[in-house]
């Protein structure tokens, strides 16, 4: 049983990650409609495609187990606060050209994952695991001392989602009422803003073109179908597990921003970026070995 959720961890990590990899090429689309306007889209119409799934795999036995546990209700207002964050700042820096420094968030995150493990789940640090995330902090470090700025972006991203797994891995309910739940509490908030606040050329869907708009439902799926399949690989495995997989989104990201979009790296983030890919091939090796090696004592 233990291996089958394994691989079923594997795979929905892998699928994650992936679509999060290509997700900046929609927000592209949408780009001349407010970064703050594409959140609430993002929340409305997940929370809609949340409620209709849920009908539709008749999973609402699931729902009322949560429902059942008022402490999981309330602590996943906290994890939900985490992603919103997360959502907005992503949408902010693909929109605004810096879908770069993004990435640069993403290719840090999992080895904040491995600190955060430790820090929170007991999980021990091997030797090849402290050098690399040393080697991250150094390179976040040369770039403060060497061009007097920090990636702000690339570590709120980093820290914000690395905290959203941890509170998922915390609360451990289902991928789809975690979601659910996660979407119904920032439901007021983006209903408030989009219908009673924004005011754009944008924010009234009646005079939208049609492909807009459909554009704009798309955020639900777009936004589900990657932190379902996040969610559930995150209760599958280990936290330092799951960052295992995290390069895949990141190196996407930073093939769009340099390949198809022309965003420029800089002296700092190239800096910064030759230090987390040389943390991330140590973390990676280290990864490999580890797992060679439990195979072969098994075997």
């Amino acid at each position: 049983m233990e291996t089958q959720q394994t691989r079923q961890g594997i795979f929905c990590a892998l699928g994650a990650y992936f679509i999060w990899g290509i997700a900046p090429a929609y927000f592209k689309l949408i780009e001349q409609v407010p970064a703050g306007e594409i959140m609430t889209h993002r929340v409305i119409w997940s929370a809609l495609f949340m409620l209709m799934l849920i009908t539709v795999s008749r999973s609402w036995s699931r729902v009322k187990t949560v429902v059942r546990q008022p402490k999981k209700v309330l602590l996943l207002a906290v994890s939900a606060t985490l992603v919103g964050g997360n959502w907005l700042l992503f949408i902010w820096a693909v929109n605004n050209h810096h879908m770069l420094e993004a990435s640069l968030g993403y290719f840090i995150n999992p080895l904040l994952n491995v600190v955060i493990g430790m820090l929170f789940l007991g999980e021990r640090f091997r030797r090849m695991q402290w050098v690399a995330v040393l080697l991250a902090t150094c390179g976040v470090l040369v770039q403060l001392w060497k061009f007097g700025s920090l990636p702000i972006i690339a570590l709120g991203l980093a820290m914000s989602f690395s905290l959203y797994g941890l509170a998922r891995k915390k609360i451990a309910v289902d991928a789809q009422s975690g979601m659910l739940f996660e979407t119904l509490w920032l439901l007021p908030l983006a209903s408030l803003y989009l219908f009673g606040i924004a005011d754009s050329s944008t924010s009234h869907l009646t005079q939208n073109a049609a492909t807009l708009n459909l554009l704009l439902i798309a955020a639900g799926i777009v936004t589900t179908i990657p932190l379902m399949l996040f969610t559930a690989a995150a209760t599958r495995l280990r936290l330092s597990t799951l960052g295992f997989f995290q390069y895949l989104g990141p190196t996407l990201m930073f093939l769009l921003a340099v390949v198809f979009y022309g965003e420029v790296m800089t002296p700092d983030k190239a800096i910064t970026f030759g230090f987390i890919w040389l943390a991330l091939a140590l973390f990676i090796v280290d990864a490999l070995y580890t797992l060679r090696r439990s195979r072969t004592r098994k075997a």
